[in-house]
């Protein structure tokens, strides 16, 4: 008798173990769900800042390039005719040139990069308001031609 009982206690286990498995059926559904929807979500968040990149990376050259334009006007301008600009003026456009030269057109992580866009785009207006001109790149941010959206 004493067997019996033992038998029927490992039977009551091995039901039970199998009704386990079919309740952490459930719990183990979602771990795959969330494996996979983790794994997409990688995968989707390298395109997106990717895509993300790409687009603001050409904005700051499109916003660098035209500076550089300005400047380049600016020398020329200086070397036609020196008498015409003070010197004061000629070396904030030489500062504003030298900038220009530091700031790293390659994939950069550095967080300076920033800080030294403000700094260009600060000398830039003060080169532009020695000289009395409002030049103002259209695609900055804060530019008084763009596009706003009214609520």
């Amino acid at each position: 008798m004493c067997l019996k009982v033992l038998s029927m206690s490992r039977g009551l286990n091995n039901t039970k173990d199998i009704f386990d498995s079919i309740l952490d059926l459930e719990s183990a559904q979602v771990q795959v769900g969330f494996d996979e929807g983790f794994k997409d979500g990688i995968e989707a968040g390298r395109v997106e800042g990717r895509e993300l990149g790409l687009k603001v990376g050409f904005q700051v050259g499109e916003e660098l390039g035209f500076y550089k334009g300005c400047m380049d006007m600016w020398k020329i301008a200086i070397s036609m005719c020196p008498g015409s600009f003070s010197a004061r003026l000629q070396k904030r456009i030489l500062l504003l040139e030298e900038q220009l030269k530091i700031y790293p057109l390659s994939n950069s992580n550095d967080e300076k990069l920033q800080d030294m866009l403000e700094m260009i785009r600060a000398r830039f207006r003060a080169v532009s308001a020695m000289l009395s001109v409002h030049i103002e790149y259209e695609g900055y941010p804060g530019s008084h031609t763009e596009e706003r959206s009214e609520f």
